[in-house]
């Protein structure tokens, strides 16, 4: 694939911000060994984590690049097994980074719940109650059709057995709501724990009052 040197620039940029979004997974406790995975999307490019490859292995000269169609075009290393799941989201949503998890707390919420109810106003950054998409073999269409459909109008999900999706506009953004996610999750699982108790919960008005003012949070400018 023939690059002008600023899309080579870019694209090794791109990279690194990947790699080390995936290593923070790991570090984090998000992941264990080779599970999970990353992508990010450049143009009509998308960069994602290759298949079975630890990720403190993963190199500069290992980018591995598909286009929205799922042809390769850059890289030696096959992609991730999740591709199907990552390309669906973005070519449904805004998506411009991707980020696929086995967290604990959240994968047990997963198996428990068909949605995680507003424990914590942080909810409405990804779009209100958390649901859970169907089971379906790992890799395949028919997982990537239940996420789309647990996604609609929302940053995230949790996948049932599986673990949970959440994109963003960056890498960042992608990664810190998977936090988020991952973190409420074990929030609610402490609450439920309490014998003779239940959690209070939020309501759809409160979330709406709270995404209003999540738009203008940590942006230049005056209050909001």
């Amino acid at each position: 694939m023939p690059m002008r040197d600023g899309q080579r620039d870019q694209l090794a940029q791109a990279w690194s911000e990947l790699v080390a979004t995936a290593r923070r997974t790991v570090s984090d406790g998000l992941v264990v060994g080779t599970s999970g995975n990353v992508s990010v999307r450049v143009g009509g490019l998308v960069l994602i984590t290759p298949s079975g490859i630890p990720y403190d292995r993963i190199r500069p000269g290992d980018t591995v690049a598909v286009g929205l169609d799922g042809e390769q075009v850059i890289g030696e290393l096959r992609p991730s097994s999740e591709l199907l799941m990552h390309l669906a989201v973005y070519r449904t949503t805004d998506a411009r980074a991707v980020v696929h998890t086995h967290a604990v707390h959240a994968t047990a919420v997963s198996t428990l719940l068909y949605e995680l109810p507003a424990i914590h106003y942080i909810a409405a950054e990804l779009g209100g109650k958390i649901r859970v998409a169907d089971y379906a073999t790992y890799g395949s269409e028919e997982l990537a059709a239940h996420v789309i459909r647990a996604l609609r109008d929302r940053t995230g999900c949790l996948l049932r057995n599986h673990g949970t999706i959440v994109y963003g506009d960056d890498l960042d953004q992608a990664y810190e709501r998977t936090a988020q996610l991952e973190w409420m999750c074990q929030v609610w699982l402490a609450a439920r724990s309490v014998q003779g108790f239940s959690p209070s919960l939020l309501s759809k008005r409160e979330l709406a009052r709270v995404a209003e003012k999540l738009r203008g949070y940590g942006r230049s400018g005056p209050p909001v």
